[in-house]
């Protein structure tokens, strides 16, 4: 493998334009230069403190059945060559160490990790939301010790990850409707992919409806009679991470219908809880097949 050297024509360099442009000078990326030395030369010191816990990750199995060169220098794979560290044990600017304190930088770690990690779920990750934030790959996922049953995530679950920034959405799944992603049944990556995508939102799939079918099949159609604002998007209707009304619903019916039908056979204004239109599920006490029908009489959702 050859030297990993982080300073290209991407970021770094529109960087440089930039700071040269206002007149100042930006500091250059750190590069770590030396011979590979093995990681046995590594395990001398740092043995007994990483195995105990490394030994057990994913990492750890890839570098025993090691398929490519980057793959075979195992601890230098990611840290860098390490004979400039093993010469001087003090200079922390001669490896790899994943600590801002050492003058590396976010974007710097995750090009060492997509060294291996750049297809596959990952192949958005250039450009997407989270880059475009300054996120690590290390912000998210923890290498050198098994916290996760699965994708090395750096705590329990992948919705305590997410959790970390997205607070409103953690309280959202603490209303009364939710989705049970709480209860173990659901992960915020069924639905999004947080290595980014090319769809709204970061979605898997390339709508909302398209996502919200994959589980809610009985509602993908085709209808015979379809019900517009279903077709266009579920969100017209539902917040998928919680609401205080049933159903996910973004508005209480009968008032949710009445954002759209202010004309009808009946009358749509505001109604008290005690009229026949408005009583326990509203509109679709008759409207029962509101998300569509394939009955030829059900032109009003009644069948």
């Amino acid at each position: 493998m050859t030297k990993l050297k982080l300073l290209s024509s991407g970021f770094f360099g529109l960087a440089a334009v930039a700071f040269a442009a206002w007149g100042l000078s930006a500091s250059d990326p750190k590069e770590v230069k030396g011979e590979y030395v093995g990681s046995e030369k590594c395990l001398e010191c740092h043995g007994e403190k990483i195995l105990a816990d490394y030994q057990h990750t994913v990492h750890f199995g890839v570098e025993q059945n090691a398929q490519t060169e980057l793959e075979k220098n195992m601890c230098e794979a990611c840290h860098g060559p390490g004979g400039g560290h093993v010469e001087n044990t003090e200079d922390r600017k001669l490896h790899w160490t994943f600590k801002e304190a050492d003058g590396e930088t976010p974007e710097e770690w995750n090009q060492i990790c997509l060294q291996c990690h750049e297809k596959g779920v990952q192949t958005h990750w250039t450009g997407s939301m989270h880059e475009s934030r300054g996120l690590a790959c290390v912000n998210c996922h923890t290498l050198m010790k098994k916290v996760s049953e699965e994708f090395q995530l750096a705590k329990p679950t992948a919705p305590e990850v997410c959790f970390t920034c997205h607070k409103m959405k953690k309280m959202q799944f603490q209303k009364s409707s939710h989705m049970p992603l709480m209860e173990g049944k659901l992960a915020c990556v069924d639905c999004h992919n947080p290595h980014g995508s090319p769809n709204p939102s970061m979605l898997i799939e390339n709508s909302v409806n398209e996502n919200c079918t994959k589980c809610h099949s009985e509602k993908a159609g085709p209808m015979l009679w379809e019900h517009p604002p279903v077709r266009e998007n579920c969100l017209n209707c539902h917040n998928p991470h919680g609401s205080n009304h049933d159903n996910l619903l973004v508005v209480k019916r009968p008032r949710l219908c009445q954002r759209c039908h202010i004309e009808a056979r009946h009358p749509t204004t505001p109604q008290s809880e005690a009229t026949q239109f408005a009583i326990d599920r509203g509109c679709v006490n008759c409207h029962s097949q509101i998300h569509g029908s394939n009955h030829p009489s059900g032109m009003r959702f009644l069948r």
